[in-house]
């Protein structure tokens, strides 16, 4: 099958959506009331559930952000219900590192920008209980792996120049250099090697499951920061273990590192990718993806081993051709990129179906953040099967490398991309729900009541209704 080249540029521009949910203009309507009568008692079919992000810097905090207050908070939850949401994905630690409610292991965030959290409420547990109240599904996520905000100097690392100098992800720049990723004006991402991150990590998990009545968890930038990391000292080693462990490879320690993995950098579209690579490239692939599965399996037994009912989930981008970059494989060990002749990927190396998490989910949500909707849409894609920047193109990737191994949330983003009208929502709603086996994922709560956090600058509460009517 013939493979569509996409630009590392709009891998950069996607990737980051779901970090930020919107930008802010101008004023704030109400959004409507319920009408009379209406059932909040409906149970939600399967294959048909309809889950709302909730991000809390846009909703608590954002200067249109109407979560601060319980009472608008009530009146946002039976809003959603009218339209036809079934469930929520409430956001609880940031990619600052701080947290939503008062944690043993992280700063809780109380006020930002001039908003703080309702007085002598804890957010988290009241918007649970409304929640339960309307019969919704709960999941709770966090952004995993990143421990402060780069553009503002806020969060983790910024607090504790100790936690900065150990854990802080280091990249490559373009000449070759290997700094620290804040100095790149990024988030702070941590190193996801490190056992001390991911010890951080679970024990957040395992504080949320225990403190909180939810039905799910979902892991969210639980990866790398790109295709430069992470090119520390400890990455090094770990990775020369990696080597000699599984490949019985004595010269490892000689490597000239990081040249070895990527001789060159070059900037493309702001993007720092290889421009040469290394005799260690593709192992090196291999190892980070390792990394991050093996993280995954003590993360599901850390959600099961406080309370075996609560599922396990992940959020992903839906470019799985490109998503080898952040160090993740989230298809099934049974998919073999390296092997499929239909749909071979230059990047895979023997054995990579090894690092596939699929097995250790119980949710799958990818952002299908597209506008094309079917492939026949565009003269380009018509003959395609598998297309990872349409929404049916990518769906039938998704179920084709995961084989089915786990319920699939297909996931709109309703405010960040230039959707012709409400109708195109509206219709990439429905298409979702009817071609997936778990339901759909609406990006963001806060894109439907504020138009000023939406490119149409309309509230969409009509047009998800719309999508979400059988």
């Amino acid at each position: 099958m013939k493979r569509l080249l996409v630009a590392c540029c709009l891998l950069a521009a996607l990737s980051s959506v779901s970090m930020t949910a919107c930008k802010k203009t101008s004023d704030n309507p109400t959004p409507p009331t319920p009408g009379p009568g209406t059932d909040t008692t409906e149970t939600p079919v399967t294959g048909r559930n309809v889950l709302a992000w909730v991000d809390s810097r846009s909703n608590v905090f954002g200067t249109y952000g109407r979560l601060n207050d319980t009472a608008q908070i009530k009146t946002v939850l039976d809003t959603l219900k009218m339209v036809g949401v079934t469930g929520l994905v409430i956001d609880v630690k940031g990619s600052s590192g701080y947290t939503m409610y008062p944690s043993a292991y992280a700063k809780q965030v109380t006020s930002l920008d001039g908003k703080s959290l309702p007085a002598g409420v804890d957010y988290v547990g009241f918007m649970i209980k409304e929640a339960k109240k309307r019969s919704f599904k709960i999941y709770t996520s966090i952004v995993t792996f990143v421990e402060g905000e780069g553009g503002t100097n806020r969060g983790t690392v910024f607090d504790d120049p100790s936690f900065k100098s150990k854990y802080e992800s280091i990249v490559c720049d373009v000449n070759g250099n290997r700094v620290p990723i804040t100095t790149t004006g990024r988030n702070a991402f941590v190193n996801p090697a490190m056992p001390e991150m991911q010890e951080r990590a679970l024990n957040i998990i395992k504080e949320i499951v225990q403190k909180y009545d939810i039905d799910g968890f979902i892991l969210d930038y639980a990866r790398y920061s790109d295709i430069d990391a992470d090119f520390s000292d400890f990455s090094k080693n770990k990775f020369i273990d990696f080597l000699k462990e599984k490949y019985s490879d004595n010269d490892a320690s000689a490597m000239k590192f990081p040249t070895d993995i990527v001789a060159s950098w070059k900037n493309s579209s702001g993007q720092i990718v290889p421009d040469g690579t290394g005799k260690y490239y593709k192992k090196w692939l291999l190892y980070r993806a390792s990394v991050i599965h093996d993280f995954f399996k003590k993360a599901r037994e850390a959600v099961k081993s406080v309370k075996s009912s609560v599922s396990f989930g992940v959020y992903v981008g839906a470019w799985y051709s490109s998503y080898y970059q952040v160090g993740v494989n989230w298809a099934s060990q049974d998919y073999d990129p390296f092997n499929d002749q239909a749909i071979r990927f230059d990047w895979a190396y023997p054995g990579y179906n090894q690092t596939g998490y699929a097995e250790q989910l119980d949710v799958l949500m990818t952002g299908n953040y597209f506008t094309q909707l079917m492939l026949a849409d565009n003269p380009a894609t018509a003959s395609l099967t598998y297309h990872w920047w349409s929404v049916e193109g990518s769906l039938n990737g998704i179920k084709y490398v995961t084989k089915n191994k786990v319920p699939l949330y297909g996931s709109i983003d309703m405010g960040n991309v230039d959707w012709p009208g409400k109708a195109d929502i509206s219709k990439t709603i429905k298409y979702i729900l009817n071609n997936t086996s778990g339901g759909v994922m609406l990006f963001d709560v806060v894109h439907a009541y504020a138009p000023q956090y939406n490119r149409l600058k309309q509230p969409l509460w009509d047009a998800i209704k719309e999508g979400t009517k059988q």
